[in-house]
């Protein structure tokens, strides 16, 4: 991975008002392939430890975020009953920005406009460190799993399709 100038993002200032550590790491995002999977092979890195930000709306127009592995699939059943909602249903794709100030394929877990109930697939915690959306296309944090529940308010659940 090359060194570049990476501008701090709003979720990078986060952390280091913190005092956590982290690392950051960028690609050349694809306008055509946002996908995680693409980020993974463009970093060199399994695609099990890089993850993607979600965001669902529950009951009572309730937000909530899953940050799951970027192959798999949120599974809404799952997500419904881990965050004590009848129902769980991603929102469009145009009521990202309004909702959490970030772009489609730039959405991190951290530095929403809002704090929303946030779950955390549970396989991160097989992993020393993850990857997931600094806040800007092509630029990943890298964080202990751990550390992201911690600076999030996460909770780690079983929430893939299997």
């Amino acid at each position: 991975m090359a060194k570049e100038k990476i501008s701090k993002t709003n979720a990078m200032r986060i952390l280091d008002s913190a005092g956590l550590d982290y690392e950051m790491a960028s690609y050349a995002y694809d306008e055509s392939d946002l996908s995680g999977v693409h980020a993974a092979s463009e970093l060199g890195v399994p695609p099990e430890t890089v993850f993607k930000t979600l965001v669902t709306r529950g009951d009572g127009n309730a937000f909530f975020v899953f940050v799951i592995p970027v192959a798999e699939s949120l599974d809404l059943k799952k997500a419904a009953r881990v965050s004590g909602n009848k129902r769980i249903e991603m929102i469009h794709v145009k009521e990202i920005l309004d909702i959490t100030g970030y772009i489609r394929g730039g959405c991190s877990p951290i530095g929403m406009k809002k704090e929303f109930p946030t779950y955390i697939d549970e396989t991160a915690l097989l992993n020393d460190k993850i990857y997931f959306s600094a806040g800007k296309r092509g630029v990943q944090i890298i964080l202990d799993p751990e550390k992201l529940a911690e600076i999030t308010g996460a909770e780690f659940a079983d929430i893939t399709e299997v």
